[in-house]
């Protein structure tokens, strides 16, 4: 969508947010920042929107429509960011196997004027899963860059029994605020 600021700038470098775009046709441009992600114990909701609203923040062009968010997996009271190496992977998915966690997704839009948020939240149930399951998952999905070290569009069928909410919300980036925010 062409208008004020141009092509949009996603503020993001997870591929699985830049195919959902790509593949809505948007017209955006990948930007990097340097954003330190925050993790606010007991709160999924606040960890996710500060989050997207630092990586806004961070691109700091206040001429361009800026959209960022951050995802994580919530569980327990336990937040589940990207693991930070495959043991804690495998442990993450051990945590998930054959319960129900809830993904909450944060989208921070800057439109040139105003600055526009919103959380985003879906049931995941996992199926119950042996360290085979678990290590074939690892082999085939490398699960170091995803919340939760799983990613719903990569081979989840093998860990997903079923789902509520949006299937797009649990690869990232959910459509609903998107639509509000007339970039869709």
């Amino acid at each position: 969508m062409p208008g004020r600021g141009g092509c949009l700038a996603l503020a993001s470098s997870s591929p699985r947010r830049a195919k959902i775009l790509r593949d809505l046709g948007v017209d955006f441009e990948v930007v990097k920042t340097d954003a330190r992600e925050v993790s606010i114990p007991h709160d999924p909701r606040g960890t996710v929107l500060a989050n997207a609203v630092a990586k806004l923040q961070a691109y700091g062009a206040p001429d361009r429509r800026i959209l960022a968010a951050d995802t994580i997996v919530w569980l327990d009271g336990k937040i589940y960011g990207k693991p930070r190496d495959l043991v804690e992977a495998k442990t993450f998915l051990r945590e998930l196997s054959g319960r129900i966690h809830q993904v909450f997704t944060g989208v921070a839009y800057f439109d040139g004027e105003k600055l526009q948020t919103e959380v985003a939240v879906s049931d995941v149930a996992f199926k119950p899963l042996s360290d085979a399951a678990i290590d074939e998952y690892v082999r085939l999905v490398n699960p170091i860059d995803r919340a939760g070290a799983y990613d719903i569009d990569d081979f989840g069928p093998l860990l997903i029994e079923r789902f509520e909410g949006e299937y797009e919300n649990i690869m990232g980036l959910p459509l609903a605020p998107l639509r509000r925010w007339h970039l869709l």
